[in-house]
């Protein structure tokens, strides 16, 4: 049933403050629930006597999932209305979550590892339209960057907490570790109907598929994918280059500050985003700065490899961040779970397709460099997309 009433006197700055904590948690588990799986991988392979593949494909399956998942995520937004979908999103990752802590074999936590990227999936659009039945027009950028800092933070969380802190405590399980990171997911989705507004009426019989005549989906989307796909990429292949650079023992450290420069750009756009969001020209500033620091990354050596690929990481948190905040300003509230998931489905596409392709033509040529080139190329080939962006407001947005 989809969410009704008239939207009521908007509340002092005072009475934000509940909402924004709420699209804070909301965003910490867009990632905690995919980030734990590189850290536990290997003690969830020795239990269960996991492949190279079936290893690595508890972290990329769900990155498949974000893009398969984000219509049925439109539909339900159609259909229940962005809280709704929400609040029933963070249920089914708990359950695919949660469940990768009770499974007794391989087939059982594949599947469990899907419904959690499904929920994670179904997240992605809804909080977006979210944020125009809960804020005015001019807040809505900040409400992007809080719900986004909530996810960057959730990236380095996830993967930064998990081994040195969380599983310690929980005497080494990485079951017991998987419920405790998923279940308070529970306790989020419960609060979300707190907040008793809504500032947009409910449309009914919306339409859901994503609207391909809209040049928006497509070209936000392969934006997406840029960032996606150069940041996803470089993580991946991190090893792989450093092994190939002669610098493999610096590792650790190239990884700490790769994942923590995220969170300082979801930092950046909290003091930014009224600024920046909606401007073409800052998402192709940093679509070019992004795609400058991998090719440094690439070519160079030493601790400018790692330099540059930090910064790389930086700016292309940056860039998601504002890419995600564009169907929000520049379509109506029943319009911006459409579009707003067939971006994602474009972006995840390529985020999970592009790196996949460099991985095998890094094989073929045994060359780890080859790898990073092809999500470089990509790059280069959609750049001009960000230079040529129509970011017409919706009428009534504020232009700062």
């Amino acid at each position: 049933m989809a969410e009704t009433g008239a939207a009521p006197a908007p509340p002092p700055p005072a009475r934000l403050l509940p909402v924004a904590v709420l699209l804070w948690f909301a965003g910490v588990y867009l990632r905690i629930p995919i980030l734990v799986a590189p850290p536990l991988a290997p003690f969830i392979s020795d239990e269960l006597a996991l492949s190279q593949a079936l290893t690595g494909a508890l972290t990329t399956l769900p990155i498949l999932m974000l893009a398969v998942g984000s219509i049925p995520g439109s539909l339900s937004i159609a259909r229940l209305g962005p809280r709704n979908t929400l609040a029933l999103a963070l249920v089914i990752m708990v359950i695919g979550s949660a469940g990768r802590g009770l499974v007794p074999d391989t087939l059982t936590l594949m599947v469990a590892s899907a419904v959690m990227g499904l929920g994670v999936s179904m997240m992605q659009p809804a909080l977006p339209a979210l944020l125009p039945r809960w804020l005015e027009p001019h807040h809505l950028a900040l409400g992007t960057a809080i719900y986004m800092n909530g996810m960057l933070m959730g990236e380095f969380i996830g993967a930064g907490i998990t081994l040195p802190v969380l599983m310690p405590l929980l005497d080494n399980s990485w079951r017991a570790t998987l419920l405790v990171w998923s279940l308070p997911a529970l306790l989020v989705a419960a609060a979300l109907f707190l907040p008793k507004r809504d500032r947009s009426r409910p449309v009914r019989n919306v339409a859901w598929l994503p609207d391909w005549k809209n040049p928006l989906t497509l070209r936000i989307g392969l934006l997406l994918g840029l960032s996606g796909s150069l940041f996803f990429g470089l993580n991946a292949y991190m090893g792989n280059l450093l092994q190939y650079q002669g610098q493999f023992e610096r590792l650790p450290d190239a990884l700490f500050w790769y994942n923590l420069a995220q969170v300082f750009a979801s930092l950046t756009m909290l003091k930014m985003a009224r600024y920046w969001v909606g401007r073409p020209g800052v998402i192709a500033t940093l679509a070019s700065l992004a795609i400058l620091g991998a090719i440094v990354a690439v070519l160079s050596s030493g601790w400018w490899s790692i330099v540059s690929a930090t910064l790389m990481s930086l700016v292309a948190g940056m860039l998601l961040i504002l890419l995600v905040a564009i169907p929000p300003l520049v379509v109506s509230s029943a319009e911006t779970g459409r579009l707003s998931a067939g971006t994602f489905l474009v972006g995840y596409t390529v985020a999970f397709t592009v790196p996949m392709l460099g991985g095998v033509l890094a094989d073929w040529t045994g060359d780890a460099r080859h790898a990073l080139m092809v999500m470089i190329a990509y790059a280069l080939m959609v750049l001009p997309l960000a230079f040529t962006l129509d970011l017409q407001r919706k009428k009534g947005q504020p232009e700062s």
